[in-house]
């Protein structure tokens, strides 16, 4: 009965999310195709803000960390450098009669298959590199073959010393970057938590070799502070530490932050210890000097990092259902004000009476400064319901009472309390409670 629950809230956050224009499924007229989503005018509003306060904090806030923009497409010798030719790859069963594909590890081959119901139908597992290969040029050949990154954090590697240069860092120093990565996942789902084609925000900082575990635990709690200004459910994150069974082949110690979702606890961010794999592979690779040449000490080395690695679909989605709430009289989506898409609704009580013109007068006067969203169609309460499902913290109704005062109303999202200040203060009143935040 509690999985039945959990798996309707991810069809109700499924449902809101196509309704009030947050996701869409991608290729939708033509029955869509999988694990591909399109953001909406909302989506697309609270996935920036979620990038702007990750970057604010990594690059604005900070004077040790600088930000880059690299290319999709890179080297090949850039993903044998880093393993993922060779080691990026999933074992793999097919079924024989319906040609489903599935992981090896989660299929049980003495049972049917779970598509078909066929028995012994099961082929003998297989190797499968989970990055997009394409072709590079106008001959589809071997010679021609690139591939779409899987990752962010190779074009930061390769660009070290290129940043350390033109900015005129020294170690410790960060490398931060948002950006798509694409990787051919063979069981994707549970909405955007994982699909083919998505956003990463990666920040890589490197440390002098001695210094690497205080690093370690500095970053551990910078992230999981992080997430407080998202507003996420402190009981609801919790810190998983990687087994050595568990670590990837480049990592010295690692730590998921997770978070509890309906279908479980899950991943959302990670923190590594690259130790100096990824720069002494690139240095071995390329042929290039990767070293760092310390001014004090005079010495020389390849320095270790400390990566931070979150997705900003998955934080999307994390913050989606966070804030969902089931209420008596309605749905509200909690959101913080600071990553809401819509910070401000403007209603005229009614479409006559010179109302909706001094509504949008308002709407005017904050444009520029906020999201905002007019509405005059269907009754007030309808229209507040309307903007708690879209997560809008405040709306501004114009009333009677407007013209014989200059004032409005102001309802707050979460309490539904409203009250009554001057037209004239709507801007700083908005702006002490948002931009504060």
């Amino acid at each position: 009965m509690a999985n039945k629950s959990k798996n309707q809230i991810m069809d109700k956050i499924v449902s809101l999310s196509k309704r009030r224009g947050f996701i869409f499924q991608s290729s939708e007229i033509y029955g869509g195709i999988n694990s591909c989503y399109d953001y909406g005018p909302l989506g697309i509003e609270m996935k920036k803000n979620i990038k702007e306060l990750w970057w604010k904090s990594m690059v604005y806030n900070r004077d040790d960390i600088e930000g880059i923009d690299s290319s999709i497409l890179m080297h090949p010798k850039v993903w044998e450098a880093s393993g993922h030719v060779s080691g990026f790859t999933d074992p793999l069963i097919d079924c024989k009669i319906c040609k489903s594909r599935f992981k090896d590890d989660t299929i049980d081959k003495t049972k049917p298959c779970p598509n078909c119901g066929n028995k012994d139908s099961f082929t003998d597992s297989r190797q499968f590199n989970l990055m997009f290969k394409t072709f590079m040029g106008p001959v589809e050949d071997s010679a021609n073959v690139i591939y779409l990154r899987p990752e962010t954090a190779q074009g930061i590697y390769v660009n070290f010393h290129n940043i350390r240069e033109a900015s005129r860092q020294k170690i410790p120093f960060g490398i931060a970057q948002i950006g798509k990565a694409f990787r051919n996942e063979i069981t994707p789902g549970n909405f955007i938590f994982r699909t083919r084609e998505f956003e990463q925000m990666e920040m890589q900082y490197f440390v002098k070799p001695t210094e690497d575990e205080k690093w370690f635990e500095y970053w551990k709690q910078e992230r999981m502070n992080w997430y407080n200004e998202l507003g996420i459910k402190k009981d609801k994150l919790r810190f998983h530490e990687h087994s050595k069974n568990e670590l990837a082949h480049y990592a010295k110690s690692a730590f998921d932050v997770e978070y509890e979702f309906p279908f479980g606890w899950q991943e959302i961010e990670g923190i590594h210890n690259r130790t100096d794999f990824d720069l002494t592979k690139h240095q071995e690779y390329s042929n290039k000097d990767l070293r760092y040449f310390d001014d004090i000490t005079r010495d020389r080395f390849v320095p270790f990092i400390i990566e931070t690695s979150i997705g900003c679909d998955r934080t999307l989605l994390t913050t989606l259902i966070d804030a969902y709430v089931e209420e008596e009289e309605r749905v509200v989506l909690k959101f913080s004000p600071n990553i809401a898409p819509i910070k401000a609704a403007v209603f005229p009580l009614v479409k006559k009476d010179g109302m909706p013109e001094y509504a949008k007068k308002v709407l005017k006067n904050l444009k520029g400064q906020f999201k905002t969203f007019f509405d005059e169609s269907g009754s007030i309460g309808r229209r507040y319901r309307r903007q708690d499902e879209a997560g809008t913290p405040y709306c501004i109704t114009i009333d009677n009472e407007t013209f014989e005062n200059d004032t409005v109303t102001i309802r707050n999202r979460d309490s539904m309390v409203q009250e009554r200040i001057s037209a004239s203060n709507i801007l700083t009143y908005l702006d002490n409670k948002l931009k504060s935040l």
